[in-house]
């Protein structure tokens, strides 16, 4: 498919896995584990980073849309449910990841009650299914735009693999791997300038 996100692909992924990787790893580091729950969500670093990871999940919905139509026309039916299947979850995680950057603190400072008490009844069930759809999500296209080759097999494994970590993304580091897998597609992207998954696997 002809489009400026196609035609740019591989820099969009490259850029976007590795600000994804590095704002969870951010996350990793203003962790203060040392205090409790409450007062480490009232750390401003904490809370920076919280919100950069809601950020940074804009560019993987990019980097996945610019991925997809890259080789829309080529990968057919199974490519698509993987891409639908992957926007699905990245969505559904990102409103999972936007209420912890912004709403999160202020529950911390006005109702800290409501933290400490946990999630239940709809907010589990939500919680829950960003949880699943992310990982499951990202294993379909794995294993869709493998058998599609939308790209190599190597890629395929690596957002299957990412894809079980990512069951626990909402938590740093899981989901680092995500970050590098979608970075190291972009750097086939553009190593190969540009060639389809086939076409880089034919004997020469």
């Amino acid at each position: 498919m002809s489009s400026p996100l196609a035609s740019a692909a591989g820099p969009i992924a490259l850029v976007a896995g590795l600000a994804f990787a590095a704002a969870d790893a951010a996350r990793l580091l203003t962790a203060d584990r040392s205090l409790d729950r409450l007062k480490m969500m009232r750390q401003p670093p904490f809370q920076v980073a919280n919100a950069l990871y809601w950020v940074v999940f804009i560019g993987l919905v990019l980097a996945l849309v610019s991925v997809y139509f890259r080789s829309a026309s080529r990968t057919g039916g199974l490519g698509a449910v993987g891409f639908c299947f992957a926007l699905v979850g990245t969505l559904d995680m990102a409103g999972n990841m936007w209420f912890d950057g912004f709403a999160g603190p202020w529950i911390a400072d006005v109702a800290p009650g409501a933290i400490l008490a946990g999630g239940s009844g709809m907010l589990a069930i939500g919680g829950l299914s960003s949880y699943v759809l992310f990982a499951l999500g990202w294993i379909v296209f794995g294993i869709a735009g493998w058998r599609s080759r939308m790209f190599p097999a190597w890629a395929g494994v690596a957002f299957i693999v990412a894809g079980f970590l990512g069951y626990n993304a909402g938590l740093p580091p899981y989901g680092i791997p995500i970050g590098l897998a979608l970075a190291a597609v972009g750097w086939w992207i553009v190593r190969t300038g540009g060639r389809t998954a086939a076409q880089s696997e034919r004997p020469a």
